[in-house]
């Protein structure tokens, strides 16, 4: 009788059972409801049972026999799965779709090197960059629209999994202008009353907020942006000073002018920077090397595109 079932089906039963509604699923995997309303039927039909039940509030619900009709749909379409990955580690041939996720302020410096350097590395392979801030990626990661994500340890969820590869303390930016770019350390103390520039990203904001917070001081706020560039380009040109966790290379503006990295004196929750999965999605073989590259790449030691941790700009830590 399953051979009257198509994976196809079973796919479109799967993502209404995972959304909780016929019209979420056609939105994630882009596919018309009347399609997949008629795959359920079909599904249905087939088995002689009903799989969902309709609540008036909440969508679809599972009936015992869909739960169980679920989870052998599940394991069919992951066996089904397998047979390319079986292919592919017998001919030694990587290939495929690969869908990356990468916050935003870490894509310039961690993009060119890790995620397009393994499409050269492997030609027949098709890698997606997305950008975003956590929130979205964490969505796209949920939504199964990205693979995984490069980004931060901020508000994961019991469902994410994450590896740490680096951690990122913070520090101070400034214009070589600024009071404080003499020094060699600076506390939360030494800041209070100064302008600050906060890069308003959702989280990140949260982030730097907590450590005003635990510090005992409430930041004066002059301006804020979602860009990075454009933080640094307002601390370069004397609006205010910054927070940041990310240390490129280039200690310039994009109109030229320049800043200083300062210490930030003390013991403060630093961001780990790592990979971030969906739990429940089973990883590629093709998701799993990228992966391994990723920990060749990103470490506490070498991270693309960023300046060691304990470098600082000459002038201030001169002996």
């Amino acid at each position: 009788m399953l051979n009257r079932v198509s994976l196809r089906q079973m796919e479109y039963f799967v993502a209404t059972a995972t959304h909780g509604s016929i019209a979420a699923a056609s939105a994630q995997i882009h596919i018309s409801s009347p399609s997949i309303s008629a795959a359920i039927a079909h599904l249905e039909s087939e088995l002689n049972v009903q799989l969902f039940v309709r609540h008036p509030s909440k969508g679809l619900g599972l009936t015992a026999i869909g739960t169980l009709v679920l989870k052998q749909c599940e394991d069919v379409l992951d066996q089904s799965s397998r047979l390319y990955e079986i292919a592919s580690d017998s001919s030694d041939v990587m290939q495929g779709a690969l869908r990356v996720g990468s916050f935003q302020s870490l894509t310039a410096m961690i993009a060119p090197e890790v995620i397009f350097g393994f499409s050269r590395a492997f030609e027949s392979v098709d890698v997606e960059l997305v950008e975003g801030d956590q929130v979205v990626l964490m969505n796209k990661l949920r939504a199964l629209e990205i693979d995984l994500a490069i980004t931060y340890d901020l508000h994961l969820g019991e469902d994410i999994e994450f590896e740490t590869l680096a951690t990122l303390p913070p520090y101070v930016l400034v214009s070589e202008l600024h009071p404080l770019a003499q020094e060699k350390a600076v506390t939360f103390e030494d800041l209070a009353g100064q302008p600050y520039v906060l890069l308003d990203l959702p989280m990140s904001r949260e982030y730097f907020t907590s450590l005003f917070a635990k510090s005992g001081v409430t930041p004066n706020i002059v301006a804020r942006s979602r860009s990075e560039e454009v933080v640094r380009s307002m601390v370069a040109n004397g609006i205010g000073y910054a927070l940041f966790n990310v240390r490129p290379k280039s200690n310039q503006a994009l109109d030229g002018k320049r800043m200083v990295r300062v210490r930030l004196a003390g013991t403060h929750r630093p961001m780990q920077l790592g990979l971030a999965t969906y739990k429940p999605m089973k990883q590629s073989r093709l998701t799993r090397v990228f992966m391994e590259r990723c920990r060749a790449y990103i470490s506490d030691q070498y991270i693309p595109g960023m300046s060691a941790a304990s470098f600082f700009d000459p002038h201030i830590t001169a002996p």
